[in-house]
């Protein structure tokens, strides 16, 4: 039979909060961890810094840790990594995810965006819905920041769509998957950090992407052309496990919403500087920066019509509604 006594301190001790919270220095310690997949040099990730700076500085005892080039987890683990706790934070290409959910990949409509104010306006009518459907899986979205405009890096001057037919053509989403196919090429899904080696083995000869991205994988190794379409202004979104985030001061928050918002504004003029000085730096290269003839043009504006009514199709009522209101919205 137990002890009287010690029977009271085990019931004592059974009425106690468990895992009581430290008080004071209990959010010194509290350390994030951050998950992106593009490399240090990339202006996301010089942004993600200023970002991270801006809420230590102003989030009490608040250390974020960043893991940048998919050294943590690759793209398409981040979102997951970041509902289970891996990470408390990370930086996504919306798009990668369209075949989670169509909202996620609108901006990847090819000719759909074909200017800064048409991709401000997009981005503005997409993010309740994108939003919401983070919520739902625990994950509080903070900032989202465009890519500049994409281009073709081909080997050959591309005259018009037929120009693609047969080309090998890596592509990065469920959309430009699909474009490739309209197309006539062949699409091969290849992750940034793995472009050069694609390339290197013949795995792929063709691309469409920003700028940007063509600086960060050196594509004047194995390109020789940029032909610069416009074609879309994908979007990066960086985001927070809700409950991380919802267990700090109410202060730190603030601080961290603050300091999302003003990530925003400078990712959105960064990209409009990047658009520029990285087709300038592919030029410095030895790339030739090819002009899009009428008839290449015509042919993009036939598949991105296409695939529009395919999105409005897969998305439903809601997608509807998004699309008609952006139409209005530009007209």
């Amino acid at each position: 039979m137990q002890n009287p006594t010690r029977r009271a301190v085990l019931l004592g001790a059974a009425s106690l909060p468990l895992a009581a919270p430290f008080i004071g220095k209990a959010h010194a310690q509290t350390r994030w961890q951050l998950a992106t997949a593009y490399p240090d040099g990339n202006f996301h990730t010089r942004n993600l810094r200023d970002f991270i700076t801006e809420v230590q500085a102003a989030a009490s005892g608040l250390q974020i840790q960043m893991h940048s080039n998919a050294s943590l987890l690759k793209m398409p683990e981040i979102k997951r990594g970041v509902q289970t706790g891996q990470a408390q934070l990370g930086e996504i290409l919306m798009s990668a995810y369209g075949n989670e959910d169509p909202f996620f990949e609108v901006d990847s409509v090819p000719q759909l965006v074909t200017s800064t104010a048409q991709a401000r306006k997009l981005a503005e009518l997409q993010r309740p819905f994108v939003e919401a459907r983070l919520q739902r899986q625990g994950i509080t979205l903070l900032y989202m920041v465009p890519w500049p405009q994409s281009g073709f890096y081909t080997n050959v001057p591309v005259e018009s769509i037929e120009t693609l037919r047969g080309m090998k053509m890596r592509t990065f989403n469920a959309l430009t998957n699909r474009f490739a196919t309209l197309a006539g090429a062949t699409p091969t899904l290849v992750q940034q950090a793995e472009v050069p080696q694609a390339f290197a083995t013949g795995v792929v000869n063709a691309m469409v992407t920003s700028a940007a991205t063509g600086v960060d994988v050196q594509a004047w190794d194995f390109c020789k052309f940029f032909t610069p379409i416009g074609f879309t202004r994908t979007k990066n979104a960086v985001f927070v496990q809700s409950r991380a985030l919802q267990a700090l001061p109410e202060a730190s928050q603030r601080a961290i919403r603050a300091a999302a918002t003003a990530a925003e504004a400078r990712g959105w003029q960064a990209s409009e500087v990047e658009m520029v000085e990285r087709q300038n730096m592919l030029a410095s290269r030895g790339m030739t920066i090819g002009t899009p003839s009428p008839a290449l043009m015509q042919g993009l504006a036939r598949i991105g019509a296409t695939q529009a009514e395919e999105w409005v199709a897969k998305a439903g009522e809601e997608g509807k509604r998004l699309m008609d209101a952006y139409r209005a919205a530009i007209a």
